[in-house]
């Protein structure tokens, strides 16, 4: 990638951070509090976020070994993996920073195709384990909810419904994507966005060639390379479980929950309702609010204080800059 255009990212996403801290509404008090209270946990949680992104990496990794030779080493893997989720967190609509920006980084060593479908197949495989992951917080607060540790009322009801319906909606599109391919379908859809329809048209004349063969490596992951779909799948999956880890963490130091197993259950749970919710707020940098909104209203289903929840979204979010601010800088490193 040329150096001006990397430097575009870096100001989008540095512009995008400055402003996301002076949108952050909370007092200087309030979060050193809650950094102090954090204490060691902080950088527990700091150290298992390394994992997470490793695990990320290492996915990401098999699945450009799934269509060919991998000629770039681990470390440089792991640097753009921070690198991409960094610009994701900054930039409204998530996939609008990141995957471009690792598309042109990694063309040069596995050309422009290899890339192109390696990007979009890690961020479909990460989409893919969030909605399975979804689908298990269902049954698992079902089964709390019949053994009567948590309410099962009707509001919480039609939210489980609605979660189902969501998550068999999306592993259903997605299980096609993987047989069919989805770029093609995908820059059809455009074309039908008021504003978009000549430019989709345009684009897809101009390198329909390339966007099939495209849906045909995203299609053989599944078909023709089974073992390396499954393993990209059980690492994705299994790192969103460890992320419950973060909020087990913090739901220590206020003796939250009834006990270590279900703390841990509780922690699980509350991940995956404020992650849906702030996912439907895509379109927000940083998912500004949308967070501390399902925070909020997945610890009190739980049974647990508002301070609690604040504690908890401010605590994330401080990870959150911090990984972006790592994220930034690595973009100026290791580049020649």
């Amino acid at each position: 990638m040329q150096t001006k255009t990397r430097n575009i990212f870096f100001a989008f996403g540095l512009i995008a951070v400055v402003v996301m801290l002076f949108t952050f509404k909370v007092s200087f008090a309030q979060l050193w509090a809650s950094i102090l209270r954090a204490g060691y946990w902080l950088w527990a949680i700091l150290a298992l976020w390394v994992v997470l992104y490793t695990m990320n990496a290492w996915t990401w990794r098999i699945i450009i070994q799934g269509s060919g030779d991998c000629p770039i080493p681990f470390w440089k893997i792991l640097k753009l993996t921070i690198t991409g989720f960094a610009l994701n967190y900054a930039t409204p609509a998530g996939l609008m920073g990141g995957e471009p920006y690792k598309i042109m980084e990694l063309k040069p060593h596995i050309g422009t195709q290899r890339a192109t479908s390696s990007v979009l197949l890690f961020a479909m495989m990460h989409i893919f384990a969030h909605f399975w992951f979804w689908a298990t917080s269902i049954v698992v607060y079902i089964a709390l909810a019949l053994w009567d540790l948590l309410p099962l009322g009707t509001g919480m009801a039609i939210v489980l419904l609605f979660m189902l319906g969501f998550c068999g909606g999306g592993i259903y599109l997605f299980i096609r994507g993987y047989k069919n391919g989805m770029v093609v379908k995908l820059i059809r859809f455009i074309g039908h966005i008021p504003g978009l329809k000549n430019w989709a048209r345009r684009f897809a004349e101009s390198h329909q060639e390339d966007l099939q063969k495209i849906d045909v490596q995203i299609s053989e992951l599944q078909s023709q390379n089974q073992r390396s779909f499954y393993a990209s799948f059980a690492l994705e999956y299994v790192g969103r479980i460890l992320q419950s880890l973060e909020i087990y963490f913090m739901l220590l130091l206020f003796d939250a929950g009834t006990g270590g197993g279900l703390t841990l259950v509780y922690a699980f749970l509350i991940l995956s309702f404020t992650s849906l919710f702030a996912n439907l707020l895509f379109f927000l940098p940083l998912q500004l609010g949308g967070r501390e909104g399902g925070f909020a209203m997945s610890v009190a289903q739980m049974g647990m204080t508002a301070d609690i929840g604040m504690f908890v979204s401010i605590i994330c979010r401080v990870r959150e800059i911090f990984f972006t601010a790592i994220g930034l800088l690595l973009m100026k490193m290791g580049n020649k």
